[in-house]
């Protein structure tokens, strides 16, 4: 089919982005990324404060700590901007407002609203969700957080906590999960000099360090998410599609799916609580797996661009996939041929690319309504697809 190089790991653009505000100095990123929730991360931190100036194939941020220059930060639709950027907001000592659209209005600020105020920060929420307002300065100190929900409360408080601890702090945590979102936390904050130490993820040490005043350089690598679109793809039309960019020893937890999905299409059991991004699209690959396929963490999905859980039912329903869910954990029949048919995306970026991909394996055309969403993570997703030799009839374009 060709060759595709997956945009850059948005996961690692945004947590770079709000490193960058933190850091006093100079900031360059190479491979940026240009996705709706990276462009908002870097709106974010320019309403901060820090300014941004882009070249082709670089952007240099260059900051002096959090001076705002708006009283409001636009989230996009993006759950990790708003969870990273909460507490970093709460570092100031003026009232700062982080809004969203559409459903990142709907999803919980819990987590944050109920321990910014033990550290000194004067919060108003809408009964824990967006919009919420802050007004520190918030006063570092030991505290528990509850990672059940989403390891993003965490990174927002590692990266505040990274850069404003004065001595010894610890954060402990219960119920973590995402645990590679996490790693991908220290190993940014560990590119600018901070030193986060962790006991088996239960609880972690910020030992401050000297301040750098270094100009930071970061290599973003490819996104293992947008990647595990094509890994599928090939598992599903017996190959030819080679993807370059990634790296091989990369934190991000959609790396995982590598584990899972090979050219025989054998039936699986996989747990995804950790990569809960990837079950879409393997749960498309489980339909057309030899036997029955067992996906667990459907769970994690509840709180996404929709009710990730529904919608990826929803898709299997329309595509004639035999599926059963039960709590946590999905089974998935293979079958010799998906449907045609015509699938909603939810407005949801993950949903829209599993149903792409589910048409190369369909008898017929799969029209996908509200296409558009891909936006949020890989814009260029159709038009990568189509060079791969894909009828992609664009019409929301």
């Amino acid at each position: 089919m060709g060759s595709i190089t997956p945009p850059a790991s948005k996961s690692m653009m945004q947590r770079a982005c709000a490193a960058a505000l933190l850091h006093t100095g100079k900031t360059i990123i190479n491979n940026y990324g240009t996705s709706d929730d990276d462009k908002a991360a870097l709106q974010i931190i320019q309403n901060l404060g820090a300014h941004v100036r882009h070249s082709k194939d670089s952007i240099e941020i260059t900051s002096h700590g959090i001076n705002p220059v708006s009283d409001t930060i636009h989230c996009g639709e993006s759950g990790l901007s708003a969870r990273m950027f909460i507490p970093i907001a709460a570092l100031y000592h003026q009232p700062i407002t982080i809004t969203g659209e559409g459903s990142l209005m709907n999803r919980p600020m819990d987590a944050l609203t109920t321990i910014l105020p033990q550290l000194g920060v004067l919060v108003i929420s809408n009964n824990a969700m967006l919009p919420v307002t802050v007004k520190g300065p918030m006063h570092v100190a030991d505290i528990e957080i509850d990672g059940a929900m989403s390891s993003q409360f965490l990174t927002g408080m590692l990266m505040a906590y990274a850069f404003a601890a004065k001595e010894k702090t610890t954060i402990s945590v219960k119920n973590l999960n995402s645990k590679p979102y996490v790693d991908m936390t220290v190993d940014m904050l560990r590119q600018y000099g901070k030193r986060i130490e962790h006991d088996n993820y239960t609880s972690f040490t910020i030992v401050p360090q000297a301040a750098l005043h270094d100009d930071i350089s970061i290599t973003l690598e490819a996104d293992m998410s947008a990647a595990a679109n094509f890994v599928v793809a090939n598992a599903l039309t017996g190959g030819g599609i080679e993807i370059t960019g990634l790296n091989e020893n990369s934190l991000q937890a959609d790396k995982a799916i590598m584990q899972v999905v090979n050219p025989k299409r054998n039936a699986f059991v996989f747990d995804a609580t950790d990569s809960p991004d990837t079950i879409p699209l393997l749960a498309v690959y489980a339909g057309a797996c030899n036997g029955q396929s067992k996906i667990g963490g459907m769970s994690r999905l509840v709180h996404k661009e929709s009710n990730r859980a529904e919608s990826t039912v929803a898709l299997l329903g329309k595509l004639g996939v035999s599926f059963v869910l039960d709590g946590d954990v999905l089974t998935v029949t293979g079958i010799q041929h998906f449907n045609s048919c015509e699938a909603d995306s939810y407005n949801d970026h993950r949903i829209a690319m599993a149903a792409a991909i589910a048409a190369l394996y369909a008898d017929g055309d799969v029209v996908i309504n509200n296409a558009e969403a891909v936006a949020k993570s890989y814009p260029h997703f159709f038009k990568d697809l189509a060079a791969l030799g894909v009828k992609c009839n664009l019409k929301y374009e």
